[in-house]
């Protein structure tokens, strides 16, 4: 199904909630092919060519009688009469049967959509008629019922807006169960899908003659569970939608209210069986709700280890112990942040500007031996891959420690966090980060001498993130480190 919307744009005529009316028509119309059992498009006025077809759909319960795709073009010379005929009497009109096509024969109805008394659209509906077979009950009853919906489209009185458009999966189709109820909500047919859906609920044998309402809540073990919009739904008041659960099976359940000038004649009640699909939905969110209890848990145990470096660093008399102590706590801290943010969502992508907002100053200040040291920050992260998450924490943590312990050599200064999004030659997203400091700038080659947390950086860089890293002199006095990530390989 596709819609050609730049006509409705461009008409000037359309008034508040029409353009929106005849796309709520266009997103619930698979209702109305499917009990037709015949395609249906919508034709727009148009200056130039008369009439262009907007949209198209075709039925997923009969084959279709348009193979290929017609929307965007304009109306046939043979259909258009009939399309006028509807446009200015405001009524079903139908064709006598005839063969538009070389191999079928078909017949064209043409329903105009009327709103606040003004024809915005028309819809023609095409069946194919080469099947000489008499229909059977369900058959004249799904057709019935879309000429109910077709005919309550002439009033403006559908698609309503008071329908539900939310996505939630397991939306009930045709296909999956029908049954029509009159204005006291009695069943006046059931399909056969739509009775075993109820027959798996409970001991039903049939549903034709009862009171939906009745048989509802004959079913409901549990009334706390019950949903509060079922009562106007099993009814047919309202078009909404609603859930029963019973014996661990669950149905979906969906009313369209049938209408004409003066009152409510009837409703259609569309049913699925979705205990499958709200049972893979339970097991996603118990999983969902495992990983963030596994996370919670890595943080605080990560905080625990912390803790104790911490403790035993206070009791260490050698000075170089007592500071490797320190190092090991801060990245344990600087993991068990990132632990943190990631028990609170479980997206495959983190906001990092977040994150690194918090570790970036913290990391500074713990580095710090009395000095005043600034930090500032340019530029956004924005949303990066989880898996890269905690890598670039803990090269970013090692570079403002080493910026703050060895750059600005307990002297006070300023620690600056660069990062910017961009595309290489290539065109693949490209992450740049700069870590920069205006302290005793990158010492002679001869006496370079990397230690662990460079080597943990150039590690971690290469090989988890793919990226590149260079130390440069910062123009104006400093070092300068530049990291390089492509994000398409993530």
């Amino acid at each position: 199904m596709a819609i050609f919307t730049d006509p409705i744009r461009e008409h000037a005529d359309l008034g508040p909630g029409d353009a929106e009316w005849l796309h709520l028509l266009v997103g619930d119309w698979q209702l109305v092919a499917d009990l037709a059992f015949a395609d249906l498009a919508l034709w727009f006025p148009h200056p130039e060519t008369g009439y262009i077809a907007l949209a198209h759909v075709r039925p997923s319960t009969t084959h279709t009688v348009f193979h290929s795709d017609f929307v965007g073009e304009k109306i046939r010379g043979d259909l258009r009469p009939l399309v006028d005929k509807a446009w200015a009497s405001q009524a079903i009109e139908r064709s006598h049967e005839t063969s538009f096509n070389a191999d079928v024969a078909m017949r064209v109805e043409a329903v105009p959509f009327v709103r606040n008394g003004r024809t915005l659209a028309v819809v023609t509906s095409h069946m194919d008629l080469s099947s000489s077979r008499m229909p059977s009950r369900l058959e004249l009853t799904y057709r019935q019922c879309a000429y109910d919906l077709l005919r309550m489209g002439t009033l403006g009185l559908w698609p309503d807006f008071a329908s539900p458009t939310g996505s939630r999966r397991g939306a009930p189709r045709v296909g999956d169960g029908l049954i029509r109820l009159d204005a006291d909500g009695v069943v006046q047919y059931a399909s056969p899908n739509g009775v075993s859906a109820f027959r798996r609920l409970g001991g039903i044998e049939s549903l034709e003659g009862r009171s939906l309402a009745e048989v509802a809540a004959g079913l409901i073990k549990d009334r706390r569970m019950v949903d509060e919009t079922l009562p106007l739904v099993v009814t047919g008041r309202m078009p909404w939608r609603s859930e029963i659960e019973s014996r661990g099976v669950s149905l979906s359940l969906r009313a369209i209210p049938l209408r004409d000038e003066h009152e409510r004649f009837g409703a259609l009640v569309l049913c699925r069986d979705v205990s499958e699909l709200r049972r893979r939905e339970m097991e996603l969110v118990t999983k969902d709700a495992t990983i963030r209890e596994i996370h919670h848990r890595v943080k605080n145990n990560l905080q625990t280890v912390a803790a104790l470096l911490r403790m035993q660093s206070r009791r260490m008399k050698s000075e170089e112990g007592k500071q490797g102590l320190e190092q090991a706590m801060r990245r344990v801290a600087a993991i068990a942040l990132v632990h943190e943010t990631l028990s609170q969502g479980l997206a495959q992508t983190v906001d990092f500007d977040e994150l690194i907002g918090r570790q970036f100053r913290l990391s500074a200040e713990v580095a710090t031996e009395g000095q005043h040291v600034a930090t500032e920050r340019r530029g956004e992260f924005g949303e990066l891959p989880s898996d890269c998450v905690t890598p670039l924490a803990l090269v970013i943590n090692e570079l403002v420690t080493n910026a703050v312990e060895h750059g600005l050599a307990r002297r006070s200064g300023t620690v600056w966090l660069v990062a910017e999004r961009r595309t290489d030659a290539a065109g693949a997203p490209v992450l740049e980060v700069v870590v920069e400091d205006d302290g005793v700038g990158l010492p002679e080659a001869k006496s370079r001498h990397e230690g662990l947390g460079l080597q943990i950086v150039r590690t971690l860089v290469t090989s988890e993130l793919g990226g590149t890293i260079e130390w440069n002199a910062r123009e104006g006095g400093g070092t300068s480190v530049r990291i390089l990530v492509r994000l398409d390989h993530r």
